[in-house]
């Protein structure tokens, strides 16, 4: 697994070059914060790399519950007794297995695969704009309804789930990139993901992490691109 680190921020990378999944590892002065689970391959991998950093992991904070981001998460928690899981709350309905959709969310079927054996309950559920050490949960749906993505506010860094990806090219949830399809093919909403990215750079992000590809620095223009190719995406697509 590859690990490259910006401030205080690791990415964990497998596969970086075929299929890449992330997950974060974000330091506070004792302990550290991971964010998502990987595969469940991956539990060997990410508890090195947190021994090569020194400091234990406390806590577990999942952007969405599609399978390769909590894979692994029954068995770090066998391994971690004291760690604490912390999840959106709208997403404990999907991981239950219940993918219907509640008021306001519209008709759009919620897609990706969500692992049917996973065991593990959060022991805290988030909403907006709740804190957590250094980070700040911040709305994302879009990919799928309750996703979160999580700000570092001492840098302002942004760990934004599948709200957008870098693999295949910079591109918001939805919008299909032929080099890397998969993200989009997992989306829920594409007008909400838009929003969402939207919302996203409003925090003017000055270091952009997700799920698939490498993370960016400065990635506001980036951003903005993506978010515009979206939209001509989205209303060519409605045209047809």
């Amino acid at each position: 697994m590859r690990v490259t680190k910006d401030d205080y921020i690791y990415q964990l990378t497998y596969m970086p070059n075929l299929f890449p999944v992330n997950c974060y590892f974000v330091e506070e002065d004792d302990h550290l914060v991971l964010i998502d689970a990987g595969l469940s391959t991956n539990k060997k991998a990410i508890l090195k790399a947190a021994a090569d950093i020194g400091k234990p992991i406390e806590k577990i904070l999942i952007t969405h519950v599609h399978s390769d981001h909590i894979g692994a998460l029954d068995g770090l928690v066998a391994e971690l007794s004291n760690v604490e899981v912390l999840m959106p709350k709208r997403e404990l309905k999907i991981l239950e297995g219940d993918q219907s959709l509640e008021e306001g969310e519209g008709t759009n079927p919620i897609k990706g695969g969500v692992p049917k054996n996973i065991n593990t309950r959060p022991d805290r559920l988030l909403t907006e704009g709740e804190e957590i050490g250094s980070l700040m949960a911040i709305d994302a749906p879009g990919h799928t309804p309750g996703q979160m993505a999580y700000l570092d506010k001492r840098t302002n860094s942004l760990i934004a789930g599948d709200a957008l990806q870098t693999r295949g090219g910079v591109a918001v949830a939805g919008d299909l990139q032929w080099t890397f399809p998969f993200p989009a093919m997992a989306t829920w909403d594409k007008e909400v993901a838009i929003r969402t990215a939207e919302h996203l750079l409003s925090y003017h992000p000055t270091y952009l992490g997700v799920g698939h590809g490498n993370s960016l620095k400065d990635p506001e223009s980036s951003m903005e691109n993506a978010i515009n190719h979206a939209k001509c995406s989205l209303e060519k697509g409605n045209k047809m």
